[in-house]
């Protein structure tokens, strides 16, 4: 289950594309917080804080107990939406901050990770992992922070479909229980000759 981080944020007065580029010059984030049930207004992170915070994570989206300066309430579970991101540094621009209840259902993409080595992949196969996340729909306790695929028994052209996720309980997604997550595809060099053949 995803653990609830903390991360300390202030409540901005200031907004527009010159302040947010006055903010990331003097290490901080602009951002904005917003929910079903409540009015949407900007925020700002400490850029170093919120870094080494996504770097811990498997996923952008993840649940943070956000300390909020200078709001009526100090403190707002919220889940992190969206990071932006600077394409030439990599540096995060912007943040989207989604304030959740605990009873709320709340959709989140969360990454699927292979483990092990398929019995196909060690006869000449190859391992096409082809779904890297999965948007999936739970509480905000019961949020996972990946799905983990065990692919050791998968034999040449065997694949793995979503509707064979083990998601934990209380977890689901939408997505078409037929779509390949992971196949393995016959040696290239055998396909090739039997083409030809």
């Amino acid at each position: 289950m995803s653990r609830h981080q903390t991360l300390k944020a202030d409540k901005r007065e200031t907004s527009g594309s010159t302040s947010s580029r006055r903010l990331r010059r003097q290490g901080v984030v602009p951002g904005v917080i917003y929910g079903s049930q409540q009015r949407t207004y900007a925020v700002q992170v400490d850029a170093k804080e919120f870094t080494d915070l996504l770097r811990q994570q498997s996923s952008d989206n993840f649940l943070v107990n956000l300390e909020i300066a200078g709001a009526n309430e100090k403190t707002k579970l919220v889940i992190v939406q969206d990071v932006q991101h600077n394409p030439l540094s990599g540096a995060v621009t912007h943040v989207d901050f989604h304030a959740v209840k605990e009873d709320e259902i709340v959709h989140a993409n969360i990454p699927v990770e292979l483990h092990g080595t398929p019995i196909g992949a060690k006869n000449g196969g190859l391992t096409e992992h082809l779904i890297h996340s999965v948007e999936v729909f739970c509480r905000p306790a019961d949020l996972p922070e990946k799905i983990v695929v065990d692919i050791s028994d998968l034999g040449l052209g065997q694949s793995i479909h979503a509707r064979d996720l083990t998601l934990p309980q209380g977890v689901e997604t939408h997505l078409d229980p037929e779509v390949i997550i992971v196949l393995v595809s016959e040696p290239r060099v055998a396909s090739d000759a039997a083409a030809g053949a």
